[in-house]
């Protein structure tokens, strides 16, 4: 059994300000400010020291897609269904400079680590990668064949992964511009994707219901999760890579011990879909977004005291036997695996397998 968490994830405070369903949240690198972007048009940046007023940003013509702070927090990106991507600078004036990004709706923005690039996705089937300091075009990723709802850049900047309602998640090499891979075992239109904090490995939602996690160098399907009754709209890892938040249609957010392979937490906050989720950088804590226009924000309250000792694991592999529909759970200690530990890896696995068929 493990030793259970110091205590449960509380509601800390929520914000109201938005008119229309809450599509995407961010929070700065300083956990100074939270930014969420919404159907009515709007940007808004709130404080989270109590008694601050919000700044509310107006610009996009149409529902505003995504919403990231770059590294530094001196700019946030926007995206948006009227095309352009919006680059702000996150003080009481609020101005932005606009770029026609894509030719249809712009469906998701991400900074790359070192805040010199931005990598974009859209209803047009393409992701983009810009030239942050200058809103410069440098190349396009286009082997999807729908919709692509989100792209991001892994932590260290050099591969980027997409997801599309093609059912496919895409890795990317940034260098060669090529597709590494495809996952293609979504059973529908895929809404969301992250790389999980040490780079290894990779987690997307799905209209499916469902939550898979990958690993980025074997691409084999490490876990598998069906928690929600209804879409996963959005997840984000915490930063320790031992926890996972999703968001769902069907009203709930739901915490995954990774290391586990279990459901930790149901939580219910939001009145109709949760549509965004996000961690704050430290993990601390993680804000939602749904249709009731409302942001709230969470206290993780995780117990999260071995990070050093966390930092090294990833999550273990959930293997699920379509055959007998049992889960065999195996951790590695550490992200590089000597050939032989591998070996006892696999020949472990493959005691368990026989020890639990009847």
């Amino acid at each position: 059994m493990a030793a259970p968490c110091a205590e449960d994830p509380s509601l800390e405070r929520h914000f109201k300000g938005h008119r229309d369903a809450v599509t995407c949240v961010d929070f700065s690198l300083n956990t100074k400010h939270l930014a969420s972007g919404s159907m009515d048009s709007c940007l808004m940046v709130w404080h989270m020291k109590p008694q601050s007023r919000a700044y509310r940003f107006t610009g996009h013509k149409d529902a505003v897609t995504s919403v990231n702070f770059s590294p530094s927090g001196h700019l946030l990106a926007s995206g948006s269904r009227d095309k352009t991507v919006r680059l702000w600078v996150p003080n009481v004036k609020g101005e932005s400079t606009v770029f026609r990004a894509h030719t249809a709706t712009v469906r998701s923005v991400h900074f790359c680590s070192d805040g010199q690039s931005l990598v974009t996705a859209s209803d047009d089937k393409t992701v983009k990668v810009w030239s942050t300091h200058r809103q410069k075009f440098l190349f396009s990723l286009s082997q999807h064949i729908n919709w692509v709802r989100c792209a991001k850049f892994s932590p260290d900047g050099l591969l980027i992964v997409s997801a599309s309602d093609d059912k496919t998640v895409k890795l990317w090499d940034k260098t060669s511009r090529e597709c590494v891979h495809s996952y293609c075992e979504h059973g529908g239109f895929v809404t969301y994707v992250d790389f999980h904090p040490s780079g290894t490995c990779i987690a997307a939602a799905g209209m499916d219901n469902t939550v898979k996690l990958w690993d980025v160098r074997t691409h084999r399907l490490l876990q598998h999760y069906q928690l929600h009754s209804a879409a996963v709209n959005a997840l984000s890892f915490h930063p320790s890579g031992n926890y996972l938040v999703t968001a769902s249609s069907d009203s709930t957010l739901k915490i995954v011990d990774l290391l586990e392979g279990r459901l930790l937490y149901t939580l219910h906050g939001h009145q109709g879909p949760a549509t965004t989720v996000a961690f704050s950088r430290t993990g601390e804590y993680f804000a939602s977004g749904g249709s009731d226009e409302q942001v709230m924000v969470w206290k993780s309250n995780f117990d999260v005291d071995d990070g050093d000792a966390a930092k090294g694991q990833r999550p273990r592999a959930a293997l699920a036997s379509s055959s007998r529909n049992l889960t065999v759970c195996i951790l590695e200690q550490r992200l590089t695996l000597t050939e032989d530990k591998l070996k006892q890896c696999l020949e472990n696995q493959r005691l368990i397998m026989q020890r639990v068929t009847p």
